[in-house]
């Protein structure tokens, strides 16, 4: 359909298509138990092969500054080489090594494998070509849309670089008592508000969706972000799609609206996002002032609304971050932009699959951009529950980081890539260059990376260092290309020039190659 020219209102230099996602979890490195109770149980809370060329060792390398135009060559976190790569079948670990990894054993260091990420610039050029490289061997996993095709090399000897990491990892780790008093706090005032909208005609019907980083066990750095979504069911209404991004909605009624409290909410039989949305935050707005009474211990005040943004976000005791997302849940076929999304078939199963995609799906107001501004009318498609799903049953095998268990990485190198995300967003907070990237970008590189390498073992804790580097490569893969596929529609591009501006991609780009070039100066020394 053409695009509805509907209120495109609020002009902005930034425009994201996704909303970042944290919460609260404590990380253990490689353990992680799909079926760990979170800290708080009641708590809606806290909240990526080929390798770089191989150097001689003891050769020097010039360190270059974060602004230089030169692109540096790339390698493998602290890799030297000697020798040929070899192959992912031939080095898989026994049962006994994965357990000894997953204890945290370091392995010797005597053992140096060789590995290549492409010896030219002209082999990586090839890499983003729009059909990939088959990969060797069961890896050799169909999955159109990919900029990057990146097989990991299970190696038995973990790239030196893996000690920093795991420390990274440990400074990372949330306590339980932080975790717990924040969740206290949060969990108080999330409460509050969601008894206060089921007073209202309109959300009478209001639940809490339990998504997030907190439930993924994948927050990072402190328990001071929290994504929480409130969802309403609503049957009977009929999808258009916006502009053909496959993304983006504009919902009707099926059937006459009359008697049904969201009519309200109707502009020329169109469920106005903006105006429920509107709504949504007003109710909010005026309960926080009545919070103190109940809960003396909350300081809690609202943001400004931020443009485009679906959520309302709430300041807590002038530390704690969070965002309240409304959301219609819709039991009903996924949209047809979905059908070839979700590739976990030889990843998670087939049948995994099938059943997550009879699983309700959601829509947030978040609005379109449409030029300078946004369409205010429409509906972005959101499938943070099934992202849940899979961080929490990440494994081929259907035992992976359970107790006793075979151990992976996947978690790690997610949460390294998150941290090396916020510190740079950190790092460079004043030149704006970063504002429009989110950890959502980050995880869906990473779902990705996890269907072109799906099996447990090239996901060895013993290979961490080089399992993140593949990570880094292949979202720096995706930068140079401009190719980010949405993990659940891949008809919408997150890297497309209308959402983020070729300048702030090369310049995330080259900050990170400058990271790992120096051994990632941004983690900090340990």
């Amino acid at each position: 359909m053409q695009p509805r020219q509907g209120k495109a209102t609020r002009r902005a230099s930034e425009a994201g298509a996704t909303v970042p996602e944290a919460s609260a979890r404590s990380a253990r490195g490689a353990r992680t138990d799909r079926n760990e109770s979170p800290a708080a149980p009641e708590a809606a809370l806290p909240e990526a092969g080929k390798f770089g060329p191989a150097r001689k060792p003891g050769s020097g390398q010039k360190k270059s500054p974060p602004d230089t135009q030169e692109r540096s060559p790339v390698r493998a976190t602290g890799a030297r080489a000697k020798k040929a790569p070899q192959r992912a079948q031939d080095a898989r670990p026994s049962d006994s090594t994965s357990a000894a990894g997953a204890e945290g054993l370091e392995p010797p260091a005597a053992r140096e494998p060789a590995v290549s990420r492409a010896g030219s610039r002209r082999q990586r050029g090839a890499r983003g070509s729009p059909k990939p490289r088959p990969l060797p061997g069961p890896r050799d996993v169909p999955n159109p849309g990919l900029p990057v095709s990146v097989p990991i090399l299970v190696q038995r000897d973990a790239a030196p670089g893996a000690r920093k990491l795991r420390a990274v990892l440990e400074k990372l780790r949330l306590s339980h008592q932080d975790i717990s008093k924040a969740a206290k706090v949060v969990n108080g005032v999330v409460g509050h508000l969601l008894r206060r909208l089921k007073c209202e005609p309109e959300f009478g019907g209001v639940e809490q969706l339990h998504t997030g980083s907190y439930y993924e066990h994948v927050k990072i750095s402190a328990p001071n972000e929290f994504d929480v979504m409130f969802k309403l069911q609503v049957p009977r209404i009929q999808l258009e799609e916006y502009s053909d991004t496959g993304a983006y909605y504009f919902v009707k009624f099926k059937r006459n609206p009359e008697g049904n409290p969201l009519s309200l909410f109707l502009e020329d039989e169109i469920l106005s996002a903006s105006k429920m949305l509107s709504k949504f935050r007003k109710i909010i707005k005026e309960e926080i002032n009545n919070i103190k009474d109940v809960q003396p211990d909350a300081d809690v005040i609202m943001k400004r609304k931020r443009p485009g943004s679906p959520a309302v976000t709430l300041l807590i005791n002038k530390e704690i971050s969070v965002d309240i997302t409304l959301a219609l849940e819709l039991k009903t076929s996924w949209p047809a932009s979905t059908q070839e999304g979700l590739a976990i078939k030889n990843w998670l199963s087939a049948k995994v699959r099938q059943q997550l995609r009879l699983k309700p799906f959601y829509l947030v107001p978040k609005h379109a951009k449409e030029g300078n501004g946004f369409q205010e009318e429409t509906w972005r498609l959101s499938f943070s529950h099934i992202e849940k799903e899979i961080l929490s049953n990440h494994g081929k095998s259907k035992t992976c980081c359970e107790n006793k268990e075979m151990k992976c990485c996947r978690k790690d190198c997610l949460k390294l890539m998150k941290y090396l995300l916020e510190q740079l967003k950190e790092k460079f907070k004043d030149k704006k260059h970063l504002d429009k990237f989110s950890s959502y970008h980050v995880k869906t590189a990473f779902f990705h990376l996890c269907t072109e390498n799906p099996q447990d073992s090239q996901w060895d804790p013993k290979d961490l260092g080089l399992c993140f580097d593949n990570c880094v490569t292949y979202f720096l893969e995706c930068l140079r290309t401009e190719q980010l596929k949405n993990y659940f529609i891949p008809g919408f591009n997150l890297f497309s020039s209308n959402l983020i501006d070729k300048t702030s991609k090369e310049f995330l780009s080259k900050q990170i190659e400058y990271e790992r070039n120096n051994e990632f100066p941004v983690f900090g020394e340990f």
